[in-house]
């Protein structure tokens, strides 16, 4: 079974093209991470394959782009699991 990681980041100015690039330039970069960006509300969704992928090593990422990441949402207990998460097919 593979474990997918789910996140989703406010960054507020993250519209802005010069931040864009740099932010495609980055995470484009990380083996087994898609995202997109909602430019109306400054926010990123990431989904990785990858579970090693710390919180640490993305706000590096927003930080060195000089966008203050906040990472919205909670992660439960459950879902750290492999037993109690499943993949959702079509």
């Amino acid at each position: 079974m593979r474990l997918v990681i789910e996140l989703e980041i406010y960054a507020a100015g993250v519209r802005q093209a010069d931040k864009l690039t740099g932010l495609h330039l980055e995470l484009g970069a990380i083996e087994g991470l898609r995202y997109k960006v909602d430019t109306l509300h400054d926010v990123i969704f990431l989904e990785a394959d990858d579970d090693n992928l710390s919180l640490e090593e993305i706000q590096s990422i927003f930080n060195k782009l000089g966008l203050k990441a906040k990472f919205l949402g909670q992660t439960h207990a459950e879902a750290l699991s492999q037993a109690a998460t499943q993949i959702i097919r079509p």
